[in-house]
């Protein structure tokens, strides 16, 4: 049976992208993002904790992070737990466990998001092409009467 490495993240930039170039046309960028959970302790009290998530994302993604992103923005994280190991200069094995980003999405207005898309304040990115979308537009109501009317037929198949 085959296993799933799947991350769902939101919350906010801990500081501006550091992104590095390197050979071959490759980028990188390493992000910092905190999560935060709220939670009430047995005495009524309110608890935050908050946990810090390195990010590394790749190629394009990189330059998106790197124009838009900046410190402090929500996002909305999707990836895998990507886990690097390797021995200082001392000899100690040391181990860091990031999250490689397949997809992300800013969130918030324009206004609440300095660096967000100029044009709709909010981006998706991700690494594959999505099918296109098309949106529905449905007409304001005013009534809140969800019973359809006796002259409309009901095309449900329930």
């Amino acid at each position: 049976m085959a296993g799933v490495n799947k991350v769902i993240l939101v919350g906010n930039l801990g500081a501006d992208p550091e992104v590095k170039y390197l050979e071959g046309d490759n980028v990188v960028a390493n992000l910092r993002l905190a999560t935060t959970e709220a939670y009430k302790d047995r005495s009524g009290n309110r608890v935050e904790q908050t946990e810090w998530h390195d990010l590394e994302l790749w190629g394009g993604q990189a330059k998106i992070a790197e124009q838009y992103l900046k410190k402090g923005m929500q996002i909305y994280v999707e990836g895998k737990i990507k886990s690097d190991t390797w021995q200082d200069q001392e000899g100690n094995n040391r181990k860091r466990t990031k999250i490689r980003v397949l997809s992300f999405t800013m969130l918030g207005a324009r206004s609440e998001n300095p660096g967000g898309n100029p044009s709709s304040g909010e981006g998706n990115y991700q690494r594959t092409n999505p099918a296109p979308s098309n949106p529905v537009s449905q007409p304001a109501s005013n009534s809140m009467d969800l019973a359809p009317s006796s002259d409309e037929d009901d095309d449900l198949p329930f």
